[in-house]
């Protein structure tokens, strides 16, 4: 079953802004109107499956020594449009 998410208005939602906070994170998704139009939705933020490990991509990833080198005249005309 689908639980439609609750509809509150800006002014009470203001009003109730912590309380909305702590019902999204126990994961009520709750839709904010204004003037009877849904404007926003509060939801809970998604949990990492396993915690992040520093320094897992060394040894992946090589940046090139002429990374931030200035480009070639031709290509920095293309990105400004002066080609």
């Amino acid at each position: 079953m689908v639980k439609t998410p609750r509809t509150i208005n800006l002014y009470d939602a203001k009003t109730h802004l912590s309380d909305l906070v702590e019902r999204a994170a126990r994961g009520e998704e709750i839709v904010i109107a204004k003037a009877g139009q849904p404007k926003a939705r509060l939801v809970p933020i998604g949990r990492r499956q396993s915690p992040r490990t520093p320094g897992a991509w060394k040894g992946r990833v090589r940046i090139a020594a002429d990374f931030d080198a200035p480009l070639p005249d031709d290509l920095l005309e293309s990105f400004e449009g002066r080609s």
